[in-house]
């Protein structure tokens, strides 16, 4: 038997707990008639850099009620993913290539999606690894980020239903962001 140190050392810890909750699939959500489900969608956190204190006041929020909500007995699906943030990005991916001395305009289009996707796999890796840390019982089995297949079709489906209906129109308007 393991004497209890005398300070909580949550580095040695928590870490171990949180892998046996994913093995144990304490997060996922199943179908069960039985239950009354329960969903929330994580906003999706842009993946322009890390997380900020407002991501985690935001997702504790949710990650309480979530938990609540299981102990209530629900079937509850705390939906994780990420999103593209495509101009924000973009900006991002561009003053790193320039930190590099490459310029958007020599990779060409294949190339600068080429890059911004390797941004996209690091910063997202590195969100997604601070939400662990954080201990969040989202379902990781059903992570989505917001350029995926099933998501981009979706949003053309409804952007073309909409532009048939009139909805969506061009027309000139202040923007609050660099056009360029």
């Amino acid at each position: 038997m393991r004497e209890l140190e005398k300070n909580y050392d949550p580095q040695a810890m928590e870490p171990e707990i949180y892998q046996k909750w994913l093995e144990g699939d304490y997060f996922h959500a199943h179908v069960d008639p039985e239950k009354r489900p329960f969903s929330v969608m994580m906003p999706p956190p842009n993946v322009t850099g890390q997380l900020h204190m407002g991501h985690a006041l935001d997702n504790t929020l949710q990650d309480s009620i979530c938990r609540f909500k299981r102990m209530q007995g629900y079937e509850v699906l705390w939906q994780p993913g990420t999103d593209h943030a495509a101009i924000a990005t973009e900006v991002k991916v561009i003053k790193k290539l320039k930190e590099e001395g490459k310029d958007k305009h020599e990779l060409g289009r294949e190339g600068f999606l080429k890059e911004a996707w390797a941004w996209k796999e690091e910063y997202e890796g590195r969100i997604l690894k601070q939400m662990h840390k954080m201990g969040a019982s989202a379902d990781w089995k059903r992570l989505r980020f917001t350029m995926d297949e099933g998501c981009s079709a979706a949003v053309k489906k409804v952007f073309i239903d909409l532009y048939n209906k009139g909805y969506i129109y061009r027309g000139s308007r202040i923007i609050n962001w660099c056009p360029v």
